[in-house]
């Protein structure tokens, strides 16, 4: 079946001998075992189909070649990026009902802006067609040249070994590729042992896009003048690094038993005991967590960080990610979002309420003349069980009082004598990843009169009705 525009004939190089149909095909059947989907699980397996010979191939031989007992499910999108890409998605719903096969076919409300943000969409939709018909996986026709092409273009921008792992045979829980170990001329040659027709993108042939540049020009140039088995080679070179990754994976468990993990720290000792390079790894590994890959450039900064360095001290990692040392321990955190921040402003004495944001938080204060025993009735925000309650003097505040996050240098009560905020926090044993959202209250003076939970300015408390109470909760 043909579009408007000419369909490609299989090129020559597709017309040598692969060893014979069944031999792909049985190839196929142990790489589904391998890495398809488990054989009690239920549902039909969706292949996403561009139209392309990758594609073909593998919706063919799951349809025709008997290695699959499950139904089978195209699901086509169309990132409209080019002028014609409507053609494709036409010619796919051709062969797809020729093939007797049910396609879901959906469209981009408007053009991804860069070839990620396709990827993201296309893995989107293929995940909601999953979802809605219960299928059991999504299958996708990468194979061992786009491997390869992968592994040297992450290389020459500098990734690290887990980036050298390619692309895997499983995304968990529902991607699978089959075809990873199949080359181009392997599927060229199913194509012609068949008779299969395919949908050329004609932008494969532009050389802006630089995996295009890699495809047509650098592997070629490689394989004639330098390594004639570079792409092979590059293939090798994601295995390896798979089982490098598998390896550390294995262990991470036993070292950070080493070190006392939890959640979100380790023992600051245990890490500094290690050598760097077990060090950078487990420092990743907790950055992982928290939802930050560490370029080199950070993780030289948090290993260097690891093996020394004051009590109370803190570094930024990027990507809103800090590490505090404190108590012993190496802490994550995630530094709070300047524009999450809302402070509260209490004009003077006399009866009110409201809700600040501090350090993701929302607190309620309430505040009001006299001994506040009625304080609290009408709580102004939530409360997780935290209720802190503090009586000032009145002949010692200057208004407009303010309900803040600690500051840089802020000292309770005197501000060059007082005690630092800083340090009655750490004595407290507050965790630095909630210092941020314990409520400060300061005067008009920028004196610190009051740390919600810690501790009073001296000279601010008071037993007389010239007074006020303001109630916290968190």
């Amino acid at each position: 079946m043909t579009g408007s525009r000419p369909v490609s004939d299989p090129p020559s190089a597709s017309r040598r001998a692969v060893g014979s149909v069944s031999r792909f095909l049985e190839r196929l059947e142990a790489a589904l075992g391998r890495v398809g989907p488990a054989r009690e699980s239920g549902g039909p397996l969706l292949v996403a189909f561009s139209g392309g010979l990758d594609s073909c191939v593998l919706l063919h031989a799951l349809r025709f070649g008997g290695v699959t007992e499950r139904t089978v499910v195209a699901a086509h999108f169309d990132h409209g990026m080019r002028p014609g890409s409507e053609r494709d998605a036409r010619w796919t719903r051709g062969i797809c009902a020729a093939w007797q096969v049910p396609l879901r076919a959906g469209r981009a409300t408007a053009a991804p802006a860069s070839e990620d943000a396709a990827r993201r969409a296309r893995y989107g939709f293929l995940e909601d067609v999953r979802a809605e018909l219960g299928c059991a996986g999504i299958l996708t026709a990468h194979h061992a040249d786009d491997q390869a092409e992968t592994v040297l273009f992450r290389a020459v921008r500098g990734t690290g070994i887990d980036g050298l792992r390619g692309i895997p045979e499983r995304r968990d829980p529902w991607i699978a590729r089959p075809l990873l170990e199949f080359w181009r001329e392997e599927l060229e040659g199913y194509a012609g042992a068949v008779g299969l027709r395919w949908r050329d993108d004609p932008t494969n042939e532009q050389l802006g896009f630089a995996r295009n540049v890699l495809r047509k020009e650098i592997l070629p140039a490689l394989e004639a003048r330098v390594a004639p088995g570079a792409r092979s080679a590059l293939v090798r070179l994601a295995r390896v690094a798979e089982r490098d990754t598998a390896a550390w994976a294995e262990l991470m468990p036993h070292l950070l038993d080493q070190v006392a993990c939890d959640d979100d720290s380790v023992d600051a000792e245990a890490v500094a005991a290690l050598g760097p390079a077990v060090r950078a790894r487990i420092l990743r590994h907790l950055a992982g967590r928290m939802g930050r890959v560490l370029d080199e450039r950070s993780t030289l900064r948090a290993v260097r960080f690891a093996g020394g360095g004051r009590g109370g001290s803190r570094i930024e990692l990027g990507g809103g990610l800090e590490m505090h040392r404190e108590h012993g321990r190496l802490v994550f955190a995630k530094a709070a979002a300047a524009e999450d921040e809302r402070w509260l402003r209490i004009p003077d004495a006399g009866p009110g309420q409201g809700v600040a944001r501090l350090g993701g938080r929302t607190v309620g204060v309430c505040w009001r003349p006299g001994d506040g025993a009625e304080v609290g009735e009408g709580r102004a925000g939530p409360a997780d069980g935290s209720r802190h309650r503090a009586r000032l003097a009145l002949t010692d505040v200057t208004f407009p009082l303010e309900v803040r996050a600690r500051r840089p240098g802020d000292r309770l009560g005197d501000p060059t004598s007082g005690r630092r905020v800083r340090r009655l926090l750490e004595d407290a044993r507050i965790p630095s990843r909630m210092r941020a959202g314990v409520p400060i209250v300061s005067d008009a003076r920028g004196r610190v009169l009051w740390v919600a939970g810690v501790a009073q300015a001296e000279g601010t408390r008071a037993d007389e009705a010239d007074s006020m109470t303001i109630t916290i909760e968190r």
